[in-house]
């Protein structure tokens, strides 16, 4: 078992130059430019007293997170279950991590820093094209910036057609949350769940 770091960095060799040299302290342009294209992040938090560590996917039009003038990032809270994992987690603890997607693109983007959540007014007019504006908006200052190697995606073939996977295989969400809760009322079908899913989306975009 590996249980300190002078054990782990003797497994690898040491990290090229260019790997530690990629690192910035703020999003050039083509961070930004990567963000305007990207349609979902994976946001990363934790909470306060030594709970657990949560990852939570966020999704939008491609820009939907925005770059604010200080450089800092804007991210719109959509709707969603109100359990509110990753916004109760920052209020405890403000270190946040992303992680963004760009459909067809294997590289990825990290962005690592300490984020609050912004009611003002301001924050939410920034996002008034929306026809349900946001509840809040969570703010994040930018420490931390790097494009991440594809090999990771190279070896999911996550983008490749024949990689996908038909939905039949799995049980309907809903099936599989009814025997995971000991639910025994009939379960809404999988057409249904993502028509309305989808109906929901187009009213928060402005679209119907």
């Amino acid at each position: 078992m590996i249980t300190t770091e002078a054990q782990l960095r003797a497994l690898y060799a040491a990290p090229a130059e260019r790997a530690l040299r990629k690192q910035l302290d703020r999003l050039d342009a083509h961070c930004r430019r990567f963000i305007a294209l990207a349609p979902l992040c994976v946001l990363a938090t934790g909470g306060g007293a030594g709970s657990l560590l949560d990852a939570s996917p966020r999704g939008g039009p491609p820009g939907f997170v925005q770059v604010g003038e200080d450089g800092d990032l804007l991210l719109p809270d959509a709707g969603g279950n109100n359990r509110l994992d990753s916004l109760a987690n920052l209020l405890h603890d403000p270190r946040i991590g992303l992680l963004f997607f760009i459909p067809g693109v294997d590289e990825t983007l990290r962005v690592n820093g300490t984020a609050c959540l912004r009611d003002e007014p301001a924050f939410i007019a920034r996002f008034g094209a929306e026809r349900q504006p946001p509840r809040l908006v969570v703010q994040v200052q930018v420490r931390e910036a790097y494009l991440h190697c594809p090999k990771a995606l190279m070896r999911s073939r996550l983008w490749r057609a024949e990689s996908q996977v038909e939905r039949s295989v799995l049980p309907t969400l809903n099936q599989m949350i009814h025997a995971q809760s000991g639910n025994t009322a009939p379960p809404e079908a999988q057409e249904a769940m993502v028509e309305r899913y989808a109906r929901q989306i187009a009213q928060e975009q402005g679209e119907i």
